[in-house]
């Protein structure tokens, strides 16, 4: 499973994630599993989650499976460097739409700012891409994804989801990819309170990709995490533990 190049912009790092097991789509829209890093042991991310590479100029952020507090946990550590890492699903959000997660970064990117292309890093983010009818995007969106196509061999998704770490953005804050409008970032933590510590988050994916995207969502594809710091040359340490799907009475 790889990306293909962003060139310039973090949108086709993210093709490489929406490849589909069509053949277990029916059984994943009732039961998404993303498969828990805690069952892991130390060492090299198990199967099936996959290093997803940018392109051959860029350096991948390093992930590892290390142990915290006798729990296997996701490390990455990117160091001018930006890669993910991330796993096919086939599920409807709407069956189970609040995301569960843990995370924890050891310091802010500085001068990181989601807005601006130049520095668009962020210390953690999960990444959500999800299917939908292609025929309905503008040119520019279709000519993206036909150039992405070009350079690393896979199209962009229909459409793509993060929730980032933000220095700045309240939490909530909706902030469009400033290279491509079909990825809409949503800020989920921020600022320097908490940075050192771990962070348990929810996030209700339907409610959120409705409010970024103005449309009911299609089937979620992938499920991935990315650590990055390609455009501000900077070096950051990150962990992530389970990531987990559940209804929304949870």
């Amino acid at each position: 499973m790889r990306l293909p190049t962003i060139a310039t912009t973090t949108a086709l790092l993210l093709a490489g994630l929406a490849g589909t097991n069509v053949a277990h789509a029916q059984e994943m829209r009732a039961a998404p599993l993303v498969p828990p890093f805690s069952a892991a042991k130390p060492g090299k991310p198990p199967s099936p989650w996959d290093a997803v590479k940018i392109n051959d100029r860029k350096t991948p952020t390093t992930y590892e499976i290390v142990q915290n507090s006798s729990e296997s946990v996701l490390h990455a550590i990117a160091d001018s460097s930006a890669s993910a890492l991330g796993v096919q699903v086939s599920f409807d959000v709407k069956a189970a739409p609040v995301l569960v997660w843990r995370w924890r970064v050891a310091s802010l990117i500085e001068d990181a700012d989601n807005t601006v292309a130049a520095k668009e890093d962020s210390p953690a983010r999960i990444v959500l891409e999800f299917d939908g009818d292609k025929s309905k995007l503008s040119f520019s969106d279709r000519a993206a994804s036909s150039f992405a196509k070009q350079l690393g061999g896979r199209e962009l998704p229909y459409a793509t989801l993060m929730y980032v770490w933000s220095n700045t953005a309240p939490v909530g804050t909706v902030i469009p990819n400033p290279h491509a409008k079909r990825i809409q970032m949503v800020v989920a933590s921020s600022g320097p309170a908490g940075v050192g510590k771990w962070q348990s988050l929810k996030r209700n994916v339907y409610d959120d990709y409705k409010r970024a995207f103005s449309e009911e969502p299609g089937l979620l594809k992938s499920v991935g995490v990315m650590t990055d710091t390609d455009n501000t040359g900077t070096k950051v340490e990150a962990w992530y533990g389970d990531l987990a799907f559940q209804p929304a009475d949870k």
